[in-house]
């Protein structure tokens, strides 16, 4: 009996040791190159409820280096079109057309325990005031190593064979492997660490990444 109530009250703690880890280690800044100097370039990060999108402005530049997601259906050319929609995320829950509501249990326990990774891109036009959109200034020395951090992790340029969510997106195949413990978020925060963004040790979650941009943002105009 005992055995058992070890047992279960371990199991029992898992969730806990996650949910302190998610809020904790994002407060502590992981190593990284210092690529800082003075701000040259501006990004967008656009948190759902779960997983954040990075936005980077359709400059002639970024336009040129997407230039692929065009004939896959995703308007970079268009005169409305000012941003750049970039994610990466698992391939069985992230391609769930639909809202989170249509996202299966297979889908979810498939994220949860391992699955291929998909990137995908969409356009936005000019963007109001949201309060889950969020702007960084970057060096340009961080901005273009994010950008080809960002394109590296494209495992093709072909378009998959599935719907998007806005009918000008598209998914593509993408080098890493997601799990309960290499989110989206988590993928972000490597990512911004490589590039010289300091970003918190693990980032597991979408409070987690809120509480590395506020750390963030807080050291930059102190």
């Amino acid at each position: 009996m005992r055995r058992a109530l070890r047992l279960l009250a371990a199991v029992l703690a898992l969730p806990l040791c996650y949910l302190a880890a998610s809020i904790l280690l994002p407060l502590i800044p992981g190593p990284g190159p210092d690529l800082s100097g003075p701000p040259a370039r501006t990004i967008g990060l656009l948190q759902g409820p779960i997983h954040t999108d990075i936005l980077f402005p359709l400059s002639p530049d970024i336009r040129a280096r997407f230039a692929f997601a065009e004939p896959a259906g995703v308007p970079l050319t268009h005169p409305d079109a000012e941003w750049l929609v970039f994610g990466w995320g698992s391939a069985a829950f992230y391609t769930t057309a639909g809202t989170y509501a249509d996202v299966s249990a297979g889908a979810i326990l498939t994220a949860a325990t391992g699955d291929g990774a998909v990137i995908r891109l969409d356009v936005l036009g000019p963007l109001p005031p949201l309060e889950n959109l969020r702007f960084l200034q970057l060096s340009e020395a961080q901005f273009q190593a994010l950008l080809t951090r960002a394109t590296a992790a494209l495992a093709s340029e072909t378009k998959l064979d599935h719907p998007g969510f806005t009918g000008r997106d598209a998914f593509f195949p993408a080098h890493g492997h997601f799990s309960l413990f290499r989110t989206c978020n988590v993928w972000l925060g490597e990512t911004f660490r490589a590039v010289g963004i300091p970003f918190g040790l693990w980032t597991p979650a979408n409070w987690s990444v809120t509480l590395s941009l506020d750390r963030h943002l807080a050291a930059q105009t102190g």
